[in-house]
């Protein structure tokens, strides 16, 4: 399970974890795949409606790999605990075991980040406003005492 803010380096994390066999599965991604565009430039009902809907195919997704023994890392930001305990929890009724990794990246980082990914163009390059991304901040809650291994951004 990644954990961290738009820009600390999840899905470049991840991605090198699929080049060791892991299967990335990512609400962003099934977002792209049904609409071929950025959620960000959806209305926030809209916007809603759509990340609900690809939770659920994540979440169908993760349960048939976890059942199947596949390795497999989930791509997302998982920026409240009680997401975080709510995946734990379904990882395990399936027979899994959950690694939470936390990229844990300073303010300056995340903005220089999402300036140049903010150019770009793809399913792993949503657009994230400052003002969004200072919402992010604010309502971000940092994992403690949950078995996070952390990584340090720069």
């Amino acid at each position: 399970m990644m954990c961290g803010l738009a820009g600390s380096g999840k899905t470049t994390y991840a991605r090198r974890l699929e080049g060791r066999g892991y299967l990335r599965l990512s609400v962003d991604e099934i977002i792209w795949r049904c609409l071929g565009y950025d959620l960000a430039l959806l209305d926030p009902a809209e916007r809603e409606h759509h990340l609900a809907t690809a939770e659920q195919e994540l979440r169908e997704e993760l349960i048939g790999l976890i059942t199947a023994r596949k390795p497999v890392i989930l791509d997302k930001s998982f920026w409240n605990r009680a997401a975080r305990d709510r995946y734990k929890a379904l990882i395990e009724k399936h027979g899994g075991t959950w690694r939470l990794i936390y990229l844990k990246a300073d303010p300056a980082t995340l903005r220089r980040r999402l300036a140049i990914r903010n150019t770009q163009a793809g399913p792993n390059s949503v657009t994230v406003s400052a003002e969004l991304l200072d919402s992010y901040l604010a309502g971000f809650e940092e994992p403690h005492g949950e078995g996070e291994h952390i990584i340090v951004q720069s």
